[in-house]
């Protein structure tokens, strides 16, 4: 492809994401449509699927433009010298339950959605068109701040707690998965109206939840069953 015709091409794309997202500022996440889109951006429909294959791809780009507060947050508290290993985990956690709570839409789309491919795909693609974005982001937070699968996140964060003398190398996989399971539960209850919390109340509790997990793991029963060949039941869908 010419340099004339990239330019055009994510000229375009970029069209398309930013009408999805003034959209989703103005009508929220579920009142997103192709047509809308297509209105919004000046083009007929047909147009938007010769540069995104499905919707839920456009929702994605478009909400990790509203990721930007809860960035700053985590990359601040990794750069704060004063905090342990642990506490800087645990610090991230609350970030991530209090802006996930407050915009459960935006996480939605980026962390549990249904996007019918790779997530690591379509976040390359993202800092391709918008590398300002992961230039901000320090070299040594890129490798966990520049993944959306939530397994792998905490993986590389529990790990600082290995090499810090906090967690038992053994019980990195069960904390991982009860912690993501924990948030993963009480959002769910929250974004499917199931549950009676405000957001701070449903952060509050979440963390409350996974800090006993992570400040108790050591004399908890956790075997690592996936040195037996069991993988995480989260691994694929995250």
């Amino acid at each position: 492809m010419s340099k004339n015709k990239t330019i055009q091409r994510t000229r375009m794309w970029k069209y398309f994401v930013e009408a999805t997202a003034d959209i989703i500022l103005e009508e929220g996440v579920p009142n997103v449509t192709i047509r809308k889109i297509a209105d919004r951006a000046g083009y007929n429909s047909a147009t938007i699927y010769n540069y995104f294959s499905e919707l839920s791809h456009l929702v994605f780009f478009a909400a990790m433009k509203f990721l930007k507060p809860y960035t700053e947050a985590v990359v601040q508290t990794y750069q704060d010298p004063q905090l342990s290993a642990q506490e800087r985990y645990l610090r991230v956690w609350e970030i991530f339950c209090q802006h996930s709570f407050q915009n459960p839409q935006i996480f939605h789309a980026i962390f549990i959605a249904d996007l019918g491919s790779q997530p690591e795909e379509l976040l390359s693609r993202y800092y391709s068109v918008y590398p300002a974005d992961l230039i901000a982001i320090p070299e040594e937070l890129q490798p966990m701040l520049g993944t959306y699968n939530i397994n792998r996140r905490g993986l590389i964060s529990l790990e600082l707690l290995v090499k810090e003398g906090f967690l038992l190398q053994q019980k990195i996989e069960a904390v991982n998965e009860l912690t993501l399971l924990i948030w993963q539960g009480m959002f769910t209850a929250f974004l499917n109206n199931r549950s009676s919390y405000a957001p701070e109340e449903a952060a509050r509790h979440a963390v409350r939840y996974i800090r006993e997990i992570v400040l108790n793991a050591n004399q908890l029963n956790l075997e690592d069953e996936t040195r037996a060949g069991n993988t995480s039941p989260l691994a694929p869908s995250l």
